[in-house]
């Protein structure tokens, strides 16, 4: 059996996500600001991030890599989810079958330039644990500070798409020549 990693940063500690993390992911996406930019909001909140949790469990457990619980270092206070996932999105574009980037903050830890040292530390770890390889993101064009953070990261914009509700995504990747 692989051996799930804990990374650590300065500030913060990035861990695997163990069975009740859901509810921490419930309630972080409950606040209406954070959960502006992540696509309609779901009838039932709690069996959402519970689908989310098994799928995210899913990427750890078949592709040796997920989305991180994140917490900060000393407080222990519960900062987000970020990390990379195995994605199969189902509109082509270079989003099916893909290790994916994503990250969410909780609002009370906006600014302070957690998202970019824990996505530098998850994508560092990614780099030398696996074979090098194109890394994806799906940004909506307003949310101007993970477009900001993307870009620092690496990823650059080569597309975008559109849903049948009409919201829009910038399409980003990240190549990493081996």
């Amino acid at each position: 059996m692989n051996v799930l990693p804990q990374l650590e940063t300065d500030r913060l500690i990035l861990r695997v996500p163990q069975r009740d993390d859901y509810l921490l992911l419930r309630d972080l996406v409950a606040d209406p600001e954070v959960h502006r930019f992540l696509g309609p909001r779901p009838e039932d909140p709690t069996t959402d991030m519970f689908s989310r949790a098994l799928r995210g469990a899913g990427s750890w457990q078949l592709y040796g890599y997920g989305m991180f619980i994140v917490h900060e270092k000393g407080s222990n206070a519960f900062v987000g989810q970020m990390g990379l996932f195995h994605s199969l999105r189902g509109f082509g574009k270079g989003l099916d079958d893909v290790v994916e980037a994503g990250w969410i903050v909780a609002r009370p830890f906006w600014g302070r330039g957690y998202a970019r040292e824990g996505m530098a530390a998850a994508l560092d770890w990614f780099d030398r644990t696996h074979d090098p390889r194109r890394i994806a993101c799906m940004i909506e064009p307003e949310n101007h500070s993970s477009v900001r953070l993307a870009e620092h990261l690496g990823f650059v914009r080569y597309d975008e798409h559109t849903f049948q509700d009409e919201a829009a995504v910038d399409l980003y990747e990240r190549i990493i020549e081996s």
